[in-house]
């Protein structure tokens, strides 16, 4: 079910391409019919998203409320996390329970390769990308992998990084789950799920530190996202009452703490669980786990906001 709500002409103003006049941005857009959302990632007005039933990717046109399949016969069985690679023109899919990676084409959605990330019980659930790497979290072992990529685009053999320090601490269930990078590529972000901790992690040791957000939990959280010294939490709200928002944390230039600036949410939230951005807007997966949906569409949130 496709709503819409009535947007200023800054609101894509960093995205490329830019909108330069008002009109109306949907508040939902539908993926297409099949599709089981979890992943999402935005380059520019386009967005990409991932199907947990079945590995199929969408793409869609923000602007114009549009989506349709982009990869129909994926490398994975599953879509989770997925992040839109401009710099290599590639599209990089956690595959889940696979223990794989899946590279796409950004411009064609044709097959690039897919990876062995873990060859025992995994779940591969979330990706960043560097200039010369991208890193992947396993929700059920402490380590992250690395996949190098060239400057061409050429994938290269991937690479386990065993965690050390407080990220290497896992309880029962779900753990590691988002990840970001810095911009120097040096550092990754990732959320523990199940125990509401962020942390810092060595892109090249895999040595952590926690992150002090000053007695606050970030519980559930899911997808991740950061921008320089901002970082957006998605907290997908399953369990003990954990809500179901976007909370925004202001990091310190260190990035050894961060403190809640801003908390989020929608009432057309439905268990979202990854976002992206374009400009002022979040771009939000309604997963819909564990509960009659409203609507009975997998679908995209759009929500804007004004930092």
């Amino acid at each position: 079910m496709r709503r819409t709500i009535t947007v200023i002409a800054a609101v894509l103003v960093a995205a490329t391409p830019s909108v330069a006049a008002a009109r109306d941005l949907p508040e939902t857009i539908d993926l297409p019919a099949g599709f089981a959302g979890e992943g999402v990632a935005v380059d520019g007005r386009t967005f990409y998203a991932g199907s947990l039933a079945g590995g199929q990717i969408a793409r869609g046109d923000l602007r114009k409320g549009t989506s349709e399949v982009f990869v129909d016969a994926p490398l994975t069985p599953v879509a989770a996390g997925l992040k839109a690679d401009r710099r290599h023109d590639l599209l990089w899919v956690a595959g889940g329970p696979s223990g794989q990676a899946a590279v796409y084409s950004l411009d064609d959605g044709s097959p690039v390769t897919a990876v062995t990330l873990a060859t025992a019980a995994a779940f591969v659930n979330d990706v960043t990308v560097t200039r010369t790497a991208a890193y992947f979290t396993d929700s059920f072992s402490p380590v992250i992998y690395k996949v190098p990529v060239s400057k061409r685009g050429e994938v290269g053999a991937a690479e386990t990084i065993t965690l050390t320090g407080p990220a290497a601490a896992f309880v029962p269930g779900f753990n590691l789950n988002g990840i970001a990078a810095t911009a120097d590529g040096r550092t990754l972000i990732a959320v523990n799920s199940s125990k509401g901790e962020l942390y810092t992690i060595d892109a090249t040791t895999g040595a952590s530190s926690l992150i002090d957000l000053g007695g606050v939990s970030v519980r559930t959280g899911d997808g991740i996202l950061l921008e320089g010294r901002t970082l957006y939490v998605l907290q997908n709200g399953g369990g003990n009452a954990s809500p179901n928002q976007i909370a925004v944390f202001r990091l310190n230039r260190s990035l050894t703490t961060g403190r809640l600036v801003d908390a989020i949410t929608s009432p057309l939230f439905e268990r979202a669980t990854t976002l992206g951005k374009s400009g002022d807007v979040f771009v939000a997966v309604n997963a819909q786990f564990g509960f009659v949906p409203i609507d009975p569409e997998s679908e995209l949130v759009l929500i804007e906001h004004d930092d």
